[in-house]
């Protein structure tokens, strides 16, 4: 049974690798510009996804609200997947599909970055979402996996990982959350502590 653990783990490990060593680190290097670039210009970035890739959305916009390594004060990050009166209210009423497109429409302004997280790309309310966001004047980023699927062509900024198997997507979905969340304070707030 450890074996099997240590496996894993290993496996994981062996994955990070492989895609540290290809065009991987030059998407996340992108995005970490484009949002550099827009939380000095005071905009919001606006996360979303399902299932697990919810899970990232807001796991990502705590790190960027409360703090990931440093004190300092909040960057704007909205996790879209949180407001479950909406979410059921828009998704019984009218459709699944567009429950984070209309909320874009209500919360999004040209400048902000919409993020859509999927790790196959083809969630519809994902990709309608982006396709929204860009006809509203929002830069786009979208995290997925294998070929980036139906997002690919809403995105103005993409980090696709190489694998097809979903807890891998995952898994180094959430190390690049953390490597952006790193990046940003360290570009943003130095080694300054506090707001």
């Amino acid at each position: 049974m450890a074996s099997d653990v240590s496996g894993r783990l290993r496996e994981t490990a062996e994955t990070l690798l492989a895609v540290s060593e290809g065009p991987y680190g030059t998407a996340v290097a992108a995005v970490v510009e484009l949002l550099e670039e827009a939380f000095r210009a005071g905009r919001t970035l606006l996360a979303f996804g399902n299932g697990g890739s919810s899970a990232d959305a807001q796991h990502l916009c705590a790190e960027l609200v409360g703090r990931f390594l440093m004190d300092r004060r909040p960057l704007p990050a909205v996790a879209l997947t949180t407001n479950q009166a909406l979410l059921t209210a828009w998704s019984n009423d009218y459709r699944f599909d567009d429950v984070f497109a209309r909320q874009i429409e209500g919360l999004g302004r040209p400048g902000d970055v919409a993020w859509g997280i999927s790790t196959s790309g083809n969630s519809a309310n994902v990709v309608n979402a982006l396709r929204r966001a860009r006809e509203l004047g929002l830069k786009t980023v979208g995290l997925g996996g294998g070929d980036g699927g139906g997002m690919a062509a809403h995105c103005d900024a993409l980090m696709l990982v190489p694998l097809q198997q979903t807890p891998r997507i995952q898994e180094v979905h959430l190390v690049t959350c953390h490597v952006i969340c790193d990046e940003l304070e360290r570009r943003l707030f130095g080694n300054a502590s506090g707001g």
